[in-house]
């Protein structure tokens, strides 16, 4: 038996086991519909316009919603809200599955993104709930691992699947992952405390107007272009923003407590968490492009090439994780974040006629920067806050996460549409289209400018995170 399994209490290992079920779930979801747009878009009669929001109303859904269901977490209990979005996101993934038409689709979306924001913003407070404080790296490195087995089965499902069984089923089969993890979470996982609070309805408003406003103003921009609507939303969503941390400054019972950022290393994870989300994943979005578009792989091939990465990383993520329990977060994700701007440096050399060798490489480089980004930083910011913000803690951890993953979609399509049409960036995106020889060279141009804009992002992420300052988790048990 490994040692990290040895001497621990059975629940621990259960309780886990059903976060890292939820966590699979998610993340076959993150890609498997990559590979099902072209079916979805001739099965329902729709355009490319209308189905990207598919995948962009569940990224924006499930971004804004974190913060409030990690208080409503803290306040109500945190496993019955892990238990009620499971219910939510299963319900919601057998709908998406029978959805007449692209409009019910995208709604059904919605629903399922509320689900994920609601097991993504508690499942880190659960973990920290189990596990000691010097023991929580280990854990988040075995989560680390889940959604990286799950991004491999969503690619490789995704494709046999929509071309064998039909796009329904790439939803359905989400029913017997939610089932199994629903029954195991109603059994294994409960509260041992709540905590008193109120709800802070002003705050919450205007938090997820403002989120709402400027990812939904900055997404519409990337697909559509600039128009008066997007930049009056973004206008909105700063004024609202600011509005937010002055009720948030005033209230009682905030949303966001926000002395909680007056700790450098918990300030300075989540920020990093952000710049790296920003940085990584408008690299893996554009390699797909160039390799759908410019090499004329199709979507199955193209992600079938970046499973190595995602492999490496699911493996030698749990031992970052059990590493950064014992060396602390802040030289173990630094150095994640290098690995990951030296994977993108090798992406700088790429050229239409590259050999598929050199993205293989540039994806296990930057696999096994992730594996060490990822689990030491979760574990840096749910060890530096107390008990009772667990929840509050990891839905800005996830939405923080989650708005660098929308600014990444939106700075990779404006490059893009710079480059070549906008409609045909989008349709290079879903694997409906190649880009003519005429344009190569522009698209190419793109996106190393992207790649140079990536590498700031990530360069800035490295000293957030090389100055976060030293840890001292010590043995201590913050359950007690």
């Amino acid at each position: 038996m490994p040692d990290y399994m040895e001497k621990r209490p059975v629940h621990e290992n259960i309780i886990l086991g059903v976060i890292l079920v939820a966590v699979l779930m998610a993340a076959i979801d993150s890609t498997i519909v990559l590979l099902a747009f072209p079916a979805i878009t001739s099965s329902l009669h729709s355009n490319l316009a209308t189905i990207i929001w598919v995948i962009l109303i569940y990224m924006l859904i499930s971004a804004v919603a974190t913060t409030q269901f990690g208080k409503i977490g803290d306040m109500y209990g945190r496993s019955r809200i892990f238990i009620a979005g499971l219910v939510v996101f299963t319900v919601a993934s057998f709908l998406c599955g029978i959805a007449p038409t692209d409009i019910f689709l995208i709604a059904f979306r919605a629903v399922q993104g509320i689900g994920g924001a609601m097991i993504s913003a508690t499942s880190s407070a659960i973990v920290a709930d189990t596990f000691e404080r010097h023991r929580i790296g280990r854990a988040f490195g075995f989560t680390a691992m889940a959604y990286n087995i799950g991004a491999i089965l969503g690619i490789v499902l995704g494709g046999f699947i929509t071309t064998f069984v039909g796009w329904q089923y790439i939803f359905f089969i989400n029913v017997p992952i939610g089932i199994v993890a629903l029954v195991l979470g109603i059994r294994y996982i409960s509260d041992k405390q709540t905590y008193q609070s109120k709800l802070d309805l002003p705050g919450m408003f205007t938090l997820t107007a403002s989120l709402v406003s400027l990812l939904y103003g900055g997404i519409d921009f990337a697909s559509s272009g600039a128009s008066p609507l997007d930049i009056g939303l973004v206008v909105l969503g700063l004024v609202l923003g600011v509005a937010f941390y002055f009720i948030e400054k005033r209230t009682e019972s905030p949303t966001v407590h926000l002395e909680i950022f007056s700790n450098i290393v918990f300030r300075n994870s989540v920020l990093a968490s952000l710049l790296q989300g920003m940085g990584f994943l408008g690299v893996i979005f554009m390699i797909i492009m160039y390799l759908q578009g410019v090499r004329g792989f199709s979507p199955l091939i193209a992600s079938l090439i970046l499973v190595p990465g995602y492999v490496v990383s699911g493996v030698v993520a749990p031992f970052m994780g059990r590493l950064s329990d014992k060396q602390g977060a802040r030289i173990i994700a630094t150095l994640g974040i290098s690995l990951q701007l030296i994977g993108v440096i090798v992406y700088m050399f790429v050229t239409p006629a590259s050999t598929i060798y050199l993205i293989i490489l540039g994806s296990l480089i930057m696999g096994i920067g992730g594996a060490m980004f990822w689990p030491a930083n979760s574990s840096a910011v749910m060890a530096h806050v107390e008990q009772q913000r667990f929840g509050v803690a990891s839905g800005l951890l996830r939405l923080f996460s989650g708005m660098g993953m929308m600014v990444s979609f939106i700075v990779v399509f404006v490059v893009a549409s710079l480059s070549i049409p906008r409609a045909e960036a989008f349709q290079i995106f879903v694997g409906t289209s190649r880009i003519d020889s005429s344009l190569s060279s522009a698209f190419m141009t793109g996106m190393h400018i992207s790649f140079i804009a990536m590498i700031a992002l990530l360069l800035v992420a490295g000293i957030i995170s090389l100055t976060r300052g030293k840890e001292d988790r010590g043995s201590r048990d913050h359950r007690q």
